[in-house]
């Protein structure tokens, strides 16, 4: 796997990024009512007005183990093994929000192909702001995804405010990904609120399809992406974000490995362990579509996240994701996730040093049989 480097570079080489580029603004009703602080609205532990009933279940189901997973190894067999992608890496949120020229500067200069935009607390960025910045990422080889607000997911067992708001959201973050030409709007999984975990995942298939419908309507019909979550008794395990992609066909997974290393407690100390992960998600996934990676160090406790750490405070370690990642030809989006700038910078210089030996060797592949130049 290539690592990219700014602006839509390969180690040099000039590469050609393939965005969806939408112009109209067209169905701006996404709302359904004003909205200030959307993180307010998703249910919560403890909250009286939700139910949300915690099931035992056991540490190795936070894990994908379907029939095209067996026992871990090192050469994973899938179909897409043994070439190398693309790597955009970039940021969790647009560095500055006083222009879409500001945010793109500071991208490139701290070397960065990708960022998410930040919707989780609430919806800061109009529709020309968002056209504008897509068109400079664009020009800048900077590929963007939507990360939309925590309140934003779909399986509610109520078609109340708290649904129709949610539709609302995942709605407007579509809209505001079409404009921008993003991959694709990640949002959460929701809650099991108290039923039994394969009636939870046909109520978010549901649920999307409707949404879906809605989305086409209005010409904004974007790729969606499921997080994997980090609590180990709730909706969101690998298994039910392999599900409900592979049902719908239009979401993909996104992996998040904070959560599951989180929800494994400290189990992905080895390249194995994101391979595994990486072939689950390489089974649903269509034909060049990257993969998408939220990554960061991560502090947790009874196998449920707590908080991002700065990068080296907790176990998580970034040269396996890539060691992983370099067995795959998809491509792939990883998204940092840390409170620091030092640690997206480490992170990145992780995974650009354990992809760097995988792209030498891709290179003198076709002349392995020649003696090696000591001064390559």
């Amino acid at each position: 796997m290539f690592f990219a480097e700014a602006p839509g570079r390969v180690f040099g080489e000039r590469v050609a990024v393939a965005l969806p580029v939408g112009g109209a603004h067209e169905g701006r009703d996404d709302l359904d009512v004003p909205v200030v602080d959307l993180s307010r609205l998703a249910p919560e532990i403890g909250d009286p007005e939700v139910d949300v009933e915690f099931e035992q279940v056991d540490a190795a189901r936070a894990l994908w183990h379907g029939k095209s997973v067996g026992q871990r190894s090192d050469n994973i067999g899938s179909a897409s093994v043994g070439r190398v992608g693309v790597l955009h890496f970039g940021p969790a949120r647009v560095p500055s929000r006083e222009s879409p020229e500001a945010a793109i500067a500071l991208l490139e200069n701290r070397g960065y192909t990708a960022c998410e935009i930040d919707f989780e607390g609430k919806f800061w960025m109009d529709y020309p702001w968002a056209e504008r910045f897509g068109q400079l990422a664009r020009e800048a080889g900077i590929v963007l995804s939507v990360h939309a607000p925590i309140a934003g997911f779909m399986g509610h067992v109520e078609r109340d405010k708290k649904q129709r708001m949610a539709v609302g959201m995942l709605d407007h973050s579509a809209g505001i990904a079409k404009v921008a030409g993003a991959e694709l709007v990640v949002f959460h999984p929701g809650f099991l609120l108290g039923r039994e975990r394969a009636d939870a995942i046909d109520s978010v298939v549901e649920q999307l399809g409707e949404l879906r419908e809605r989305l086409e309507g209005k010409d904004r019909a974007v790729p969606f992406g499921v997080e994997i979550m980090g609590r180990v008794r709730e909706l969101g395990t690998a298994d039910d974000v392999f599900a409900i992609a592979a049902r719908t066909g239009w979401v993909r997974p996104v992996l998040d490995f904070a959560h599951l290393h989180a929800v494994t407690d400290g189990g992905f100390t080895d390249a194995g362990a994101f391979a595994e992960i990486l072939e689950g998600a390489d089974g649903v996934l269509e034909p060049g579509a990257p993969f998408h990676v939220h990554f960061s160090d991560i502090a947790y406790a009874n196998r449920n996240e707590t908080k991002h750490l700065p990068y080296g405070e907790g176990t998580l370690r970034a040269e396996p994701l890539g060691e992983a990642l370099a067995r795959f030809e998809r491509p792939a989006t990883v998204i940092s996730e840390s409170p620091d700038e030092a640690s997206h910078q480490a992170i990145r210089a992780a995974l650009e040093a354990s992809l760097e030996p995988s792209s030498r060797r891709s290179k003198t592949s076709a002349s392995s049989s020649r003696p090696r130049s000591r001064s390559s």
